[in-house]
């Protein structure tokens, strides 16, 4: 390889990735990456490394990276994006779809980097809430930021020692609406391109559509914004491309606020009763059927109870459940996954 790898000091340049999908930008990274030619220390081991890094995805309704292999865990990711919308961050809810999780992100009962309690409770205001009220009101506000990071939890103590084993990589989210459209930056400060950046690309595309939907807006761009984006050596191996047919999203995640806010809390409440009960084989079945009138909602529970199902042997259910789902991307992203499910620690940035 070495090559094709190139100079150190040209990776210390702003660098940007661009493409209509997710999976196109994502690939797009991991081969400049995998070009590095020299690592950094890190407290989770030696990482190649990219500065400044800007991937901007042309239409984030596809935000899948479909070709990540081994696949994505499409459970976790979608069970997190409920978890972050709900502003939880109570730690044994998303445990369950994420065991490792509490390896890295300590083992105390709320996370302290929770990313939907730091947008919806943290600083004493519902920031999504705010910015939907602003983006209402007055457009072009070039105003609306949601901060995620705060310096009186998250700066290190003097002496360089980290506050928390669960330090939160985003910093804030920067919209605005042009041409009737749903502009969203994402502003991080580091990134795993192999374990963190896929289902960051999910939670934030997520909630630009579901913005977009309740200012009745078309989704604009996706521009994510990493000041260290990088692959561990340990991972190096780990991971490749798949250059399978890539199945359209077919589910829009854009509807009412009066909805959302109904649908949200209902599947956060199904989850919690999944975790905190022993749920037989009939009540999960009961669980997975949400039966709202927004199908990609339904879709969505249905993923996340077929996790649950796997997890607890219920083999026949699982395969049921699954097959009632009607997005053929989130089948195939299943079934990508079932076939390798313990491949890799699936942990965030």
């Amino acid at each position: 390889m070495g090559d094709k790898r190139f100079n150190t000091e040209v990776k210390r340049m702003a660098m940007m990735f661009s493409g209509e999908k997710a999976s196109d930008v994502w690939n797009l990274a991991k081969e400049q990456l995998m070009k590095v030619d020299h690592t950094v220390a890190s407290r989770s081991g030696d990482a190649y490394e990219l500065l400044h890094v800007l991937l901007s995805i042309g239409n984030p309704k596809e935000k899948w990276v479909f070709n990540r292999v081994p696949a994505m865990s499409i459970a976790l990711a979608l069970a997190e994006l409920i978890w972050i919308l709900s502003g939880s961050d109570v730690a044994k809810i998303i445990n369950y779809w994420n065991p490792n999780l509490d390896r890295y992100a300590g083992k105390d009962d709320h996370y302290h980097g929770a990313y939907g309690y730091r947008i919806r409770h943290n600083f004493g205001v519902d920031q999504l809430e705010k910015a939907y009220l602003v983006l209402k009101n007055n457009p072009e506000s070039r105003q609306t930021v949601m901060l995620i990071w705060d310096p009186k939890k998250d700066l290190p103590q003097d002496n360089g020692t980290p506050n928390s084993e669960d330090i939160p990589c985003n910093i804030c989210s920067m919209l605005k609406v042009r041409s009737n459209k749903l502009e969203w930056t994402q502003i991080m400060r580091s990134n795993d391109v192999f374990l963190g950046l896929p289902y960051n690309f999910i939670q934030f595309t997520s909630m630009q559509e579901i913005l977009a939907g309740w200012l009745d807006l078309e989704v604009g761009t996706y521009n994510h914004y990493s000041d260290s984006l990088h692959l561990y050596k340990k991972n190096y191996n780990s991971m490749g491309t798949c250059f399978e047919r890539y199945h359209k999203n077919v589910d829009s995640l854009s509807i009412s606020k009066k909805s959302f806010d109904i649908i949200i809390k209902e599947i956060y409440q199904r989850m919690n009763v999944i975790v905190s009960t022993d749920v037989d084989e009939a009540c999960l079945e009961k669980l997975s059927n949400l039966s709202s009138q927004e199908q990609a909602y339904n879709n969505i529970m249905f993923i996340i109870t077929a996790y649950a199902a796997r997890k607890k042997g219920f083999f026949l259910l699982k395969d049921k459940i699954i097959n009632c789902c009607t997005n053929p991307l989130y089948r195939e992203i299943w079934k990508k996954w079932e076939k390798n499910p313990g491949s890799g620690v699936e942990y965030h940035e």
